[in-house]
């Protein structure tokens, strides 16, 4: 079985690293990443590993971005012999959920298709210079403040899909379609940590190019960017942003409340990785190719963290339900515009008949 990552990330040399090591380690074979516009040396980072044969790298030059996310998929199916193909942005990383995700790919009944993973959002820490998971292991509840639409933690899966030569990619990797590719449904075997915010000038950053980019391109701008954005236009987003800050008083509040739980797992992954017992500050290559690699070991959850992960995916299961049943809905109202133009149809050659 072969597994490729496909990957879209601009200006995170603070990440890329680990991203691409940790993901090599973790069961992935092959990385096909765009990026859009680096220049905090993200790009010489890729082209390193694209030198030692790990990854092809594309290039979106323009202001906008392209929907460069089928294209990396078909290249995945076509050109570099993938069984499954799974999607991340360049601050997101796979955890599987008892065994490497080639095991747990491997597991699936074949009449599927699509599997998903879990968004898990991971809260800003103060910026101390450290490396960004040292900092960032406060995980935020599906439950907490912050976790709508319009904030940077909503609740949200990412796919995984049997390569596919005429797949279809859409919303940013959280959704995917294509001939004969079936969704297991109720089943979150991976969960995909999330740094979305890792300091203020970053954030502003991110949302700042994000929103001018994605109208550029004449893309859809989510709810928590156009939001952002328009603080940030106001003068708003430092104050904004100190709320989503997790200082030391505000961890061990959310951890008294459970609002917040503490995460070290991509922490302690990483530093096996690179061999040391705290990660150095990017940016730089620290993690060892496959070849040389450390096994990565992914336990199964006891009881307990098993009751615990479904409490907090059950979200996602009132969300599929809803998507359903408006996809259902909406197949209705097709079928009745349907034969109405059938009937009408029909009337209106008889009446000239």
């Amino acid at each position: 079985m072969r597994v490729v990552l496909t990957l879209r990330t601009r200006d995170q040399a603070d990440l890329v690293d680990a991203l691409v090591g940790f993901h090599l380690n973790a069961g992935v074979d092959f990385v096909i990443a765009t990026d859009h516009r680096s220049v905090d040396g993200t790009a010489e980072i890729l082209e390193a590993y694209a030198r030692e044969g790990y990854v092809h790298v594309l290039r979106d030059p323009g202001e906008a971005i392209t929907l460069r996310r089928s294209e990396m998929a078909r290249l995945a199916a076509t050109e570099y012999g993938a069984d499954w193909v799974l999607h991340a942005d360049g601050d997101e990383f796979w955890w599987p959920r008892g065994g490497s995700l080639r095991e747990i790919l491997a597991s699936v009944p074949p009449r599927y298709g699509i599997v998903r993973g879990a968004w898990r959002h991971f809260a800003p820490r103060p910026d101390d210079g450290r490396h960004f998971a040292e900092r960032m292991v406060a995980r935020v509840s599906p439950y907490a403040e912050h976790t709508g639409a319009r904030g940077p933690f909503d609740s949200g899966v990412k796919v995984v899909h049997r390569a596919q030569p005429q797949v279809s990619v859409a919303k940013g990797g959280h959704d995917v379609a294509g001939p004969g590719l079936l969704t297991l449904r109720g089943w979150y075997p991976f969960e995909v940590l999330h740094f979305p915010l890792r300091s203020q000038e970053q954030a502003r950053a991110k949302y700042v190019q994000l929103m001018h980019a994605l109208s550029a391109g004449g893309l859809h701008v989510p709810e928590h960017v156009e939001h952002a954005h328009g603080e940030i236009a106001a003068g708003e987003w430092d104050e904004t942003y100190r709320r989503y800050l997790v200082d030391d008083e505000a961890l061990g509040r959310g951890l008294a409340e459970r609002t917040l739980v503490l995460d070290t797992r991509l922490r302690d992954a990483l530093r096996t990785l690179a061999g040391v017992a705290e990660l150095p500050p990017p940016p730089g290559r620290c993690f060892p190719l496959r070849g040389r690699r450390p096994r990565l070991d992914f336990p199964l959850d006891s009881p307990a963290g098993g009751a615990f992960y479904a409490h907090e995916t059950q979200q996602l299961h009132e969300l599929d339900a809803e998507t359903r049943l408006y996809d259902r809905i909406s197949a209705l109202e097709q079928r009745l515009i349907d034969l109405e133009r059938g009937l009408f149809g029909g009337l209106r050659l008889a009446g000239r008949r």
